[in-house]
């Protein structure tokens, strides 16, 4: 699948980079004798702490996404904490569903396609970092809102926004204005805690609940 790797070269800049700084930091305590040996051992151990749960948390399983016509899938990994109607969506253009899913530190960051379609809309809103556990987190937070025209459903639309949160200070999206994708295949990347605002046009049953666990690329959350 496309974009394979992303977030495991993502894992490892992080990794290189926090390494370098205790490398640095221990030699500089080395040269001016500021640090004893055991402070300096217990640094690294807290480094390789780190580098475990940055594994762990840049994980990217591959989607297995169901078959058939007119599903729509998860975009994350998370909770479903808020179902909702919007009367006027941003990129929908008129009301649509909102299914908002809330994404730990212990969830899976890497998001998927929820149908299959052409990216018409990677647009970034600057904003502020408050905690992604507010449902509404979107109307303050960072964001990149993403597009997709259905390839299914000709003219139709859903809309998916990423949104950071307090540790979550960088999305990442994999794809570019009129990329083709396939249901299922890996599209971005937030980094720590997050959210992920789902929107899908009024005629679609939803196929889920709040509270539900629902897994990226494989959960159906609308039919047709």
């Amino acid at each position: 699948m496309k974009h394979k790797g992303q977030a495991w070269r993502a894992a490892l800049k992080l990794i290189f980079l926090t390494l370098l700084g205790v490398a640095v930091l221990g030699l500089i305590a080395k040269g001016v004798n500021f640090f004893p040996d055991v402070i300096l051992g217990a640094l690294f151990g807290l480094w390789i702490i780190f580098v475990l749960f940055t594994l762990y948390f840049f994980r990217d399983p591959t989607a297995k996404p169901p078959d058939g016509p007119g599903l729509v899938l998860s975009p994350g990994h998370g909770t479903v904490d808020c179902i909702d109607q919007l009367d006027n969506s941003e990129f929908m253009g008129g009301p649509c569903h909102r299914i908002s899913i809330f994404l730990s530190v212990i969830n899976v960051h890497v998001q998927n396609a929820p149908i299959s379609g052409k990216i018409c809309c990677v647009t970034h809103t600057a904003g502020k970092f408050i905690s992604a556990l507010q449902a509404d987190s979107a109307k303050y937070n960072e964001n990149v809102l993403i597009g997709f025209d259905s390839t299914e459903r000709i003219g139709e639309k859903i809309g998916l926004r990423l949104i950071a949160g307090v540790l979550a200070r960088r999305i990442v999206p994999f794809v570019k204005v009129g990329d083709d994708l396939a249901r299922g295949e890996r599209i971005s990347l937030i980094q720590f805690g997050s959210r992920c605002d789902l929107y899908i046009p009024l005629p679609y049953t939803l196929k889920i609940k709040l509270g539900d666990k629902v897994v990226g690329g494989e959960t159906i959350m609308a039919a047709r």
